[in-house]
């Protein structure tokens, strides 16, 4: 076989194996881009969903103009022939929201004392010990001792110091299973006995109110509060919402995210709310009288995610000291719901918002996003490489999962 011939067949192997590729590519491209789920507002039959490349196929209609709630699956098919993936459609109650922007300090108790990990203590005899190495594990809540029941680090200590040499049986929460555990304390001054574990039993913050509903109910951050050493999801027993002042900015730079410092003063007559929940998609609960007052906004639509679209929108956020509105850019819009904090780029585009804060900073979580006059999501992380870049959640990842935990 001469050389030409050689170079020919495999410049069609090539050719054939490049519209294969980009076949594929293609396949996948429009696959992602159709949502695993679509919710439409009851009584509205418009919906970005894109006809022209997909086809809805159903052996019997659906009826989405009845103003009821409800939900079915629909086969998609690319141009009716070749399947997609199977969609669940849901109708929902048209609800409005009040737009937050508003800063909120935070204060949340755990659900038992928090173990962030183990360490060496010294006894009276002056030789270290770990007695909780290899028992306890990062992220288990301990709820009791010898059967009695603990609520934060002071009764923790309380009761080992009161048990004293005796080993004691720490009643622990690991994921949803409960244990018990033998611990033996190391006496390691009169009349003092250490565990050897690292413990929280609580965290605040500051943060950004995303929106207040018609029954009272806030929602704020976009994102779940998360232990700063354990990075895993705070199990909650009793939080409140709390006025806040932020007192400075520090501007966001290539690889150092900004962030707002402010003062809260945790005295009863600045509480905001009641949190109730901590979840993936942010903080929930009951707002008082005082917080709807100073949130003082019209109420507006919802938009799902599918009615989206590229390009202006803004984000209410309290950077200037007023809570206002910043021009931002809708970049790209993830359907597929692969990380519920992460449906929405955005890039922030507004000169002012800039010149304050450098972009997205620490503190603007929960900052409600604009567009076409409805509430689309909420600003929950920055790029730490472009800190006018950042992700926001779709408003209706944030209202299934306050439903869900109702």
């Amino acid at each position: 076989m001469s050389k030409k011939a050689s170079y020919r067949r495999i410049l069609i192997l090539c050719t054939i194996l490049g519209i294969l590729l980009l076949g594929i590519f293609g396949y996948l491209r429009i696959r992602n881009a159709v949502p695993d789920e679509i919710k439409l507002v009851a009584e509205s039959n418009e919906s970005n969903i894109p006809k022209d490349q997909l086809h809805l196929n159903k052996d019997y209609p659906i009826s989405f103009g009845d103003g009821s709630s409800g939900q079915d699956t629909v086969k998609c098919k690319l141009f009716g022939l070749i399947d997609l993936k199977d969609v669940k459609v849901s109708v929902v109650k048209d609800q409005k929201l009040i737009p937050g922007g508003t800063p909120i300090g935070i204060y949340m108790e755990t659900k038992g004392v928090l173990i962030i990990g183990t360490g060496t203590v010294t006894g009276m005899d002056g030789l270290n010990y770990e007695p909780a190495y290899h028992l306890v594990k990062t992220g288990d809540y301990i709820e009791a001792v010898n059967s009695e029941p603990i609520y934060n680090k002071t009764d923790l200590i309380e009761k080992v110091n009161q048990y004293g040499n005796e080993e004691v049986i720490l009643n622990i929460r690991r994921n949803e299973e409960e244990i018990q555990l033998k611990v033996k304390p190391v006496m390691t001054a009169p009349e003092e006995f250490r565990l050897g574990i690292w413990v929280r039993d609580n965290t605040q913050g500051i943060g950004t109110l995303t929106f207040i509903d018609e029954n009272g109910r806030f929602g704020a951050l976009g994102h779940g509060i998360t232990d700063v050493d354990t990075s895993t999801l705070m199990e909650m027993d009793d939080g409140k919402l709390y006025e806040t002042k932020i007192l400075s900015i520090i501007k966001g730079e290539k690889g150092s995210p900004g962030e707002m410092t402010g003062f809260i003063d945790y005295n009863d007559a600045n509480v905001r709310g009641q949190i109730q929940d901590n979840t993936e998609a942010g903080i929930f609960g009951i707002a008082n009288d005082t917080l709807k007052q100073e949130v003082n906004a019209e109420p507006m639509d919802i938009c799902m995610k599918q009615d989206i679209e590229l390009g202006p929108a803004v984000i209410r956020c309290c950077a200037s000291g007023e809570v206002k509105d910043y021009q931002v850019e809708i970049k790209e819009i993830n359907m597929t719901g692969d990380d519920v904090n992460k449906g929405i780029v955005l890039e922030i585009t507004d000169p002012e918002l800039l010149n304050l804060t450098g972009g997205i900073i620490q503190g603007m979580s929960g900052s409600p996003i604009i567009q076409n006059n409805k509430i689309i999501g909420a600003v929950t992380h920055v790029f730490i490489q472009d800190s006018s870049r950042g992700f926001g959640i779709f408003i209706e990842n944030m209202l299934q999962m306050e439903s869900e935990n109702q």
